[in-house]
């Protein structure tokens, strides 16, 4: 065959794309159940949309709002912070703090958020004053608990313990993901253990750290609906408030749905730009050819000829 037939060959050859008939019929079928269920809900009187975009904005559902976000906050960040502690108890060589770190995420694991959130509510039934004495010197200060532990404090207790829990055993993983070498290499060069915890460990950590830790913050939002039951105005309990006088009930748990939609997908996209931003350093940069510098030329000495020459 001629160099001409072979390339009036190849022109006539064409590529076709491979035919996903089963891809398409799984779409379509998914696509018309989507159809389905979103025309249901908006030709369904009894959703009452009208109602659910006005109590959207109102003002005992934004101060739940608030309340929400500043119970994940405060709980987010004092819970890490007490988890931080534990696993770096756990991870010690005292056995002593080892038992009470364990001993600690074990229980606060075990037992359910809502029976701990009611123990710490009821907590004057067991310490009806709660005081402080030093030997030698007697009671110093006391106080009624009921005065103490009102709802609010009682919930922030309940969740800081609980999330500590959690928060140590991801904190705990995250630092035994990092090899062994790295930290001997900063002993190497002379790093005190806090300079090593802080600049090799903790940075190297963070990238198996946050991706639990960030499903933990998002779950910690929303188990902040337990504390409804104290009678903390949260975004549950200001709609069950709505609905006790209104009887819209479904309408008004729709606009407590859509405020937990909001907030946890909001703190979806700070996620992934937090673990971007932690990731950064394992990314590969790509270099183009044309900005790769020549090597410099080395003076090459020859023991024979007595002459210097560039290789």
């Amino acid at each position: 065959m001629s160099a001409r037939q072979t390339e009036q060959h190849t022109e006539e050859l064409r590529i076709v794309g491979k035919r996903y008939i089963g891809r398409w019929i799984s779409a379509l079928l998914v696509a018309l159940v989507l159809l389905a269920i979103a025309n249901s809900m908006m030709n369904n009187p009894r959703f009452e949309w009208s109602v659910i975009a006005a109590s959207f904005t109102e003002e005992s559902i934004l101060q739940g709002v608030l309340m929400t976000l500043k119970l994940t906050a405060i709980s987010v960040i004092l819970g890490f912070a007490g988890g931080t502690l534990l696993a770096l108890m756990r991870l010690s060589a005292n056995p002593v703090l080892v038992a009470v770190s364990w001993a600690y995420t074990w229980f606060f694991r075990g037992v359910p958020m809502l029976v701990q959130l009611f123990l710490w509510y009821n907590i004057a039934a067991l310490y009806p004053t709660i005081s402080l004495s030093l030997p030698w010197v007697g009671e110093i200060w006391s106080a009624s608990a009921n005065s103490l532990i009102s709802p609010f404090s009682a919930a922030v207790i309940a969740l800081v313990m609980h999330q500590s829990a959690y928060a140590a055993e991801i904190v705990r993983a995250g630092i035994q993901s990092v090899g062994n070498g790295q930290i001997e290499a900063a002993r190497a060069l002379g790093y005190r253990p806090a300079q090593i915890f802080r600049h090799t460990v903790l940075p190297q950590a963070m990238r198996a750290i946050l991706p639990p830790a960030g499903n933990e913050v998002i779950g910690q939002l929303k188990t902040t609906a337990v504390v409804s039951v104290i009678s903390l105005q949260d975004v549950l309990f200001s709609a069950q408030i709505i609905y006790q006088r209104t009887y819209e009930v479904i309408p008004l748990l729709l606009v407590a749905t859509l405020w937990y939609l909001v907030m946890t997908s909001l703190l979806s996209i700070a996620q992934y730009y937090v673990e971007r931003h932690f990731s950064r350093s394992s990314i590969r940069r790509k270099v183009k050819p044309e900005s790769v510098k020549p090597k410099t030329p080395v003076a090459v000495y020859s023991m024979e000829s007595g002459r210097t020459s560039n290789g």
